[in-house]
């Protein structure tokens, strides 16, 4: 069943199938894009309060009984890899560490056969003493933000002294084997981005892959604004005053950033343009809230309630055909920069990123 965000549901209908969809297994839509990497979001809970995603005060969070049990987390992520050719799975929140019950979902999930490639965004609170119970599990790499190297920065961005927590986090991440450990910034202007040659540097230095991220339009409050946004442009031309950067050989396929070499080589680092050269084009995901929604884009105003299937008894196969559906109505593109564009009700904590 697909509802529009704010409205009442109409529990256990689903959509009419569209006759002009393919009789293919797989997430396909109708432009051509066919969706392998299942993001799940595993809570809408956050120990961070990082000001261009949600108030000081935090949010309203989901209630307990809304959300996804374990059983339920791990039955359609089965009905994802077995039904519909998912092959990658990216774990996020929230916070994904405050989970209860992470490691089970992760062991059962990297049982399935094929077994997917499996990945975890964290903010990197609590992962120094988690990064090897991650990887017995069977994770296989993650990402972890980090928006400044200066502790009064990171407690004025994030409303929290725990910069230590996250560089403890990521040693404990590579220690554990969890490589490539890629760290994933947002620049500010007038905030910290006077600090994007010093991320890289020192991201070279400890082997960490640095992706830096336009800011986008997902924040609770809606205080969003193009001006203030630090663009993929901007920030190539700060790297620029230190490192040489090529343009990275290697087909990007359907990766949100674009990798560059820096200084020759080999290590490099990422951008991920979301706003100003968006990649719609070459999208290859679908999404799955914690309270059991497919959403068809980051930006996407409808959602899917497959919770609902689950909980009335429907089938494997029942639930597979309408997340079929949801992507086959996937639009083209975000519409950020279209007239009429507007902000998706959900923040992007309780989406997943």
């Amino acid at each position: 069943m697909t509802t529009e965000l704010g409205l009442p549901s109409l529990r256990g209908v689903g959509p009419t199938r569209d006759p002009a969809r393919p009789d293919d297994p797989r997430l396909v839509d109708t432009f051509g894009r066919v969706a392998t990497d299942l993001r799940i979001s595993l809570t809408d809970r956050c120990n961070l309060r990082c000001t261009y995603c949600m108030p000081a005060e935090g949010l309203d969070w989901m209630p307990r009984s809304e959300q996804l049990t374990d059983d339920e987390l791990v039955r359609l992520i089965g009905v994802a890899v077995h039904e519909l050719g998912v092959e990658e799975l990216r774990f996020t929140g929230g916070e994904p560490l405050l989970r209860k019950g992470l490691e089970n979902v992760l062991a059962a999930s990297a049982a399935l056969r094929p077994r997917p490639d499996i990945s975890l965004t964290t903010n990197g609170i609590g992962l120094a003493r988690r990064a090897r119970a991650l990887a017995s599990a069977g994770v296989n790499r993650l990402n972890v933000s980090l928006d400044t190297l200066r502790q009064d920065r990171f407690a004025t961005i994030t409303r929290r002294d725990r910069i230590s927590d996250v560089l403890d986090g990521l040693r404990a991440a590579r220690d554990a084997g969890l490589a490539p450990v890629k760290i994933n910034s947002v620049l500010l202007r007038g905030v910290n981005d006077d600090e994007a040659c010093d991320l890289l540097e020192f991201a070279l230095e400890h082997g960490y892959q640095l992706r830096f991220i336009e800011q986008m339009p997902l924040d609770a409050q809606h205080g969003w604004k193009r001006t203030s946004m630090v663009t993929a442009g901007e920030i190539m031309d700060l790297l620029s005053a230190r490192f040489t950067l090529t343009e990275h050989p290697e087909d990007r396929g359907g990766a949100p950033a674009e990798k560059f070499v820096v200084d020759g080589g080999p290590q490099t680092v990422g951008i991920i343009a979301s706003v100003t050269r968006p990649f719609c084009g070459a999208c290859d995901r679908t999404r799955l809230t914690a309270d059991g929604q497919v959403r068809t884009c980051l930006f996407a105003h409808t959602e899917t309630d497959l919770r609902a299937m689950l909980r009335r008894g429907a089938p494997d196969h029942e639930i597979a055909d309408v997340w079929r559906d949801a992507m086959w109505g996937k639009r083209a593109g975000h519409g950020i920069d279209d007239p009429g564009f507007l902000q998706p009700d959900r923040p992007m904590s309780a989406i997943g990123g």
